[in-house]
C-alpha cells in the first residue's frame, strides 16, 4: 500500500514517483525538512520545503486513510459479510469520507427503528412494497399483525417497512455520493438570526438573512457564520434547491433517489407510500446527514484558509528586514506608570535601563529629555525602538523633538508591540531576567527585535503575534502544527549564530530539541564560545543524527574554519577542500571570490557521494558565505501631525506599514493607533483574486484615507491614488469584490489595533474577527451592495 500511497501523492503534487519515495524513506529515517530541501537535493532531486511539507502531511492522511481501511476490513470480515466487490470498493477509496459511507450499514451501533423492525419480521413487507407497487400497502401489511412482536396494526407494520427502507437509502454509498456531488454543485448555506437577538447579535447583522452557494463561501465569512451560530445568535441550514420555486415542498434529491434505484412513481396503489418513503428517508436521514458532513467540510476547508493567512503572514513577518548588530535605546511608552526604557548593545545584550515620564500626569520633559540624552551618550547608541502601544506617537513626538534639538543623526522606528507582554511574563524571560521588572522586559523585547525580528519572535508564542484570521474557531493543535512549521523554515532558511543564540532560537533549528538546545547554551556558558562545528558533537546528548540534521544551519562566525560560518554542510567540505587544491588556491582565498567561483563548472566536482544540485549549491554559498535572505532594512515615515484617527481626513496621502493580509483586504499602520483597511477592490486598479499577490506584512506602501468613522473608529483606505473619497467605485470584471463585514482585525498592538490593550495579545485574532468590522463603510457602498446581488 505504501507504494501506492507515493504514487498517489507524486500525482497529486506533480511529481515524479521516484522523488516522492526518496523523500518518505528520507522523512521516515528521521530526517527533518529543511535538512532535506537542502542538503538531500540530489536524493529528491530538489523537492523543496513547501512541496515537501505538502507531501508530509498528505502521507500522514493517506497513511492514516489506510489504517482505517484495514480496520473496516477486519470488522466486515469478521461480520462475514464481506463480498469481492464490497472489498474492492473499500480498496479503492480515496478519502475518509468515502471510506466511511461504505462502512455505513456494517458499523456497530445502537438498535435502531430499522433493525428493530428487521427482527420483527417486516423486511418482506418493505421489499414487497418497494419492489411491486401493484401490492396494496394496507391489505399487505394486514399479514404481518402479530401482538408478539410488537406490531399491533397496519400502520404499525407500514411505519416498520417504511424504517427500514429509509435506514438502507441512508446506508447506500454510492446514492449518498450522487447526493453529495449534487449537493456541491447547487446547494446554498442559508443564515438565519435567532428569533429575539437583533441587539445583542448586531455584529452579525449581515447574516441576519444571508445564502450563498455552499461551495463558494470564503473562509473568512464561512467562520463568522460559524461563530454566530456558536454563539447562539445565527441558526445555519442547508438549501438543496435554491432555484426551487417557493411552496415547492419536493426536492430534486428525492428524484436522485428514484433514479438511484430506477423507480418509476405514477398511480399504482403503492406508489403514495413509496413516495413517503423517498420523501422521509431524503428529509430525515439523508438531508440530515449531507448537512452535518457538508458543513463539517465548510467549516474544515475555512479553517484550512484561516490557517493558511495565518501562516503566509507569519513568514512574511518573521522573514521581515532586520535592522542588524546595532546599538538600540528601546523604549515602551506609557503614561502614568511612564516609559520604560533598555539599552542593549550590538548582541541583544542589555546594558542599561532607566523609566522616564514625558507625558501626562508628570510631564517631566527636562529630566526625561536629560536622561535619554546622557544613555544615546553613554552606550553610543545609533537605533531607537519605540513600541506602538499606548503614548506611542506622543513619545514619538517626543524623540523625534530631542533628536532634532540636539542635532542627533539617530534614527527612530516604530515597532509592533504584539507579543511583547506575553514574552513579558513568560518563563523563559523570567529566567533569561529574574530580577528585572516584567515591563522592562518588554522593550527588551521591542529593541530586540528591531535588530533582528526573527531572533525575538521566535521566543513568543506564533498565535500571540496577531497577524492571524479567525485564529481563535481554528483547530488549536492544527494551527500551533503549522505556525512551529513556518517558524521552523525561516530559522532554517536564515540560520543561526550558535554563540550568540538563545535557546529558544536553537530549539527551532533542525534536529535540536528543547533538551539539546539548552545544553548547547548550557555548555557555551561553561566553556567559552564555540570555535569549531565540530565541537558541537561534545554537547550532552547531541549524537551523530542530530549533529547531521543542524550542523549546516548553525554558524561559527569568525571560527577556525571559514566554512563554518557558511551553509556549506561539514559532509561536503571535501568539495572545497577539492575545490581549492585542484585549482592551487587556500581555501581563504576562493571564498567570496566571486570571478573565479563563476568560472567554476560544478560539474567537474560531482562524484558518487556529491551531486549536481550539493556542488552547484556549495559554489553559490561561497559566493556570498551565510548570506541573510531576508530584505533590506527599511521604515516607513508617519506624517507630522497625525497621531490619533481624529487627524485623519478623506483624500489624505500617507505612507504606512502592512500589518496584517487577510483574505478580504490588507491592514494599514499610518500611526494612529488604529489600522486602517485597504480592501481587496482598493489594492490595485486590476482585478485581485489573493491581497497577497499584491503585498505582504511588512511591506510598507502608500494609501489614501477614503472614509473615517469616528465613532467606530473604522478607516477605508485605498492604494489606488486616482480613487476619490465619495466617488461610487464600479465593480470590476471578472467578478466584483464582495464587501466583507466580519473583520479580521487584530485588536492586539500589531502596528495599532487597540494598543492599550497589549495585555491581550494572546487573544489577536480573537477580537479581530469581531462581527462588527465592518470597515469600509460608505465610500463603496454602492460597489459592494452591486457585488452582493
Amino acid at each position: 500500500m505504501s507504494n501506492s500511497i507515493n504514487q498517489i501523492i507524486a500525482s497529486e503534487l506533480n511529481v515524479r514517483h521516484e522523488q516522492v519515495t526518496a523523500a518518505v524513506t528520507l522523512l521516515d529515517d528521521g530526517n527533518t525538512v529543511p535538512f532535506i530541501a537542502r542538503y538531500r537535493k540530489e536524493v529528491t532531486n530538489g523537492l523543496d520545503d513547501t512541496q515537501l511539507r505538502n507531501l508530509e502531511s498528505r502521507l500522514g492522511y493517506l497513511r492514516e486513510l489506510d489504517d482505517r481501511r484495514k480496520v473496516i476490513l477486519k470488522s466486515i470480515t469478521e461480520q462475514g459479510k464481506l463480498t469481492p466487490q464490497l472489498e474492492a470498493d473499500i480498496h479503492s477509496a480515496d478519502s475518509k469520507t468515502r471510506l466511511e459511507d461504505l462502512y455505513l450499514p456494517y458499523k456497530q451501533k445502537r438498535r435502531t427503528k430499522g433493525q428493530i423492525a428487521i427482527e420483527a419480521g417486516l423486511e418482506p413487507l418493505a421489499d414487497t412494497l418497494w419492489q411491486q407497487p401493484e401490492n396494496d400497502p394496507a391489505a399487505t401489511a394486514e399479514q404481518y399483525i402479530s401482538a408478539d412482536k410488537g406490531i399491533s396494526d397496519t400502520k404499525a407494520a407500514l411505519d416498520g417497512a417504511r424504517a427500514i427502507l429509509m435506514e438502507r437509502f441512508a446506508e447506500d454509498a454510492g446514492l449518498l455520493d450522487k447526493i453529495r456531488r449534487h449537493l456541491l454543485a447547487n446547494a446554498e448555506l442559508t443564515s438565519h438570526m435567532v428569533d429575539g437577538k437583533e441587539q445583542e447579535g448586531a455584529k452579525f447583522k449581515d447574516y441576519f438573512e444571508h445564502n450563498e452557494r455552499l461551495t463558494n463561501v470564503p473562509s473568512h465569512r464561512a467562520l463568522a457564520m460559524f461563530r454566530g451560530r456558536n454563539e447562539g445568535f445565527l441558526q445555519l441550514s442547508l438549501n438543496a434547491d435554491p432555484n426551487q420555486e417557493e411552496g415547492v415542498r419536493s426536492s430534486y434529491c428525492e428524484v436522485i433517489i428514484a433514479d438511484h434505484y430506477g423507480v418509476k412513481l405514477g398511480s399504482q396503489p403503492a406508489d403514495v407510500w413509496r413516495k413517503q418513503v423517498i420523501s422521509w428517508a431524503w428529509r430525515i436521514k439523508i438531508l440530515m446527514h449531507m448537512e452535518t458532513e457538508l458543513m463539517s467540510a465548510l467549516r474544515e476547508k475555512a479553517e484550512e484558509g484561516a490557517m493558511q493567512v495565518f501562516a503566509d503572514n507569519l513568514k512574511d513577518l518573521l522573514m521581515s528586514a532586520p535592522a542588524g548588530p546595532r546599538t538600540t535605546l528601546a523604549l515602551d511608552p506609557g503614561l502614568r506608570t511612564g516609559c520604560k526604557i533598555a539599552v542593549i548593545d550590538t548582541t541583544g545584550k542589555l546594558v542599561d535601563t532607566a523609566t522616564i515620564y514625558p507625558h501626562q500626569p508628570q510631564r517631566q520633559v527636562a529630566q526625561s529629555e536629560a536622561t535619554i540624552l546622557a544613555l544615546l551618550n553613554k552606550h553610543q547608541v545609533n537605533l531607537i525602538a519605540i513600541g506602538n502601544g499606548t503614548a506611542s506617537r506622543e513619545s514619538d513626538s517626543f524623540i523625534a523633538k530631542l533628536l532634532k534639538d540636539n542635532n542627533l543623526k539617530i534614527q527612530s522606528v516604530m515597532v509592533s508591540e504584539a507579543g511583547a507582554s506575553v514574552y513579558s511574563a513568560s518563563e523563559l524571560a523570567a529566567n533569561e531576567f529574574p530580577n528585572l521588572d516584567v515591563s522592562i522586559r518588554g522593550a527588551v523585547s521591542i529593541g530586540r527585535r528591531l535588530q533582528d525580528p526573527l531572533a525575538e519572535l521566535v521566543k513568543i508564542d506564533p498565535k500571540s503575534i496577531g497577524v492571524g484570521q479567525y485564529q481563535h474557531d481554528v483547530s488549536q493543535s492544527m494551527l500551533a502544527k503549522r505556525l512551529d512549521a513556518v517558524v521552523e523554515d525561516c530559522v532554517n532558511a536564515v540560520g543561526v549564530d550558535v554563540n550568540t543564540a538563545s535557546a529558544a532560537l536553537l530549539t527551532r533549528v533542525a534536529g535540536l530539541s528543547k533538551t539539546m538546545a539548552q545544553n548547547v547554551v548550557d555548555y557555551r556558558d561553561e566553556h567559552g564560545r564555540f570555535e569549531a562545528r565540530t565541537t558541537l558533537k561534545k554537547v550532552a546528548r547531541l549524537g551523530p543524527k542530530a549533529f547531521e540534521q543542524c550542523a549546516g544551519f548553525l554558524r561559527i562566525m569568525n571560527g577556525k574554519n571559514p566554512l563554518d560560518s557558511s551553509a556549506v554542510h561539514p559532509e561536503s567540505y571535501a568539495v572545497v577542500k577539492t575545490i581549492a587544491a585542484n585549482n592551487s588556491k587556500p581555501m581563504d582565498a576562493i571564498i567570496g571570490n566571486t570571478e573565479f567561483l563563476r568560472s567554476l563548472k560544478a560539474a567537474d566536482y560531482v562524484d558518487d557521494k556529491f551531486g549536481l544540485p550539493t556542488v552547484t549549491d556549495i559554489i553559490s554559498e561561497l559566493d556570498k558565505p551565510g548570506r541573510d535572505p531576508r530584505p533590506e532594512f527599511k521604515t516607513a515615515t508617519f506624517a507630522e501631525g497625525v497621531n490619533e484617527v481624529k487627524d485623519l481626513i478623506p483624500g489624505m496621502v500617507l505612507e504606512g506599514v502592512i500589518t496584517n493580509v487577510t483574505n478580504f483586504g490588507a491592514f494599514v499602520d499610518v500611526g494612529v493607533h488604529q489600522d486602517g483597511l485597504v480592501h481587496i477592490s482598493a489594492l490595485s486598479d486590476k482585478f485581485v483574486s489573493d491581497p497577497r499577490e499584491v503585498v505582504k506584512a511588512g511591506d510598507i506602501v502608500k494609501v489614501k484615507v477614503m472614509e473615517v468613522d469616528l465613532a467606530r473608529k473604522r478607516i477605508a483606505m485605498s492604494m489606488r491614488m486616482s480613487d476619490e473619497p465619495g466617488q461610487e467605485k464600479p465593480a470590476r470584471k471578472p467578478q466584483a469584490q464582495r464587501q466583507d463585514h466580519h473583520r479580521s482585525k487584530p485588536n492586539n498592538g500589531n502596528h495599532s489595533g487597540n494598543n492599550s490593550n497589549r495585555s491581550n495579545n494572546s487573544n489577536c485574532g480573537n477580537n479581530a474577527n469581531n462581527a462588527s468590522g465592518n470597515a469600509m463603510g460608505g465610500a463603496f457602498a454602492a460597489a459592494f451592495a452591486k457585488a452582493k446581488k
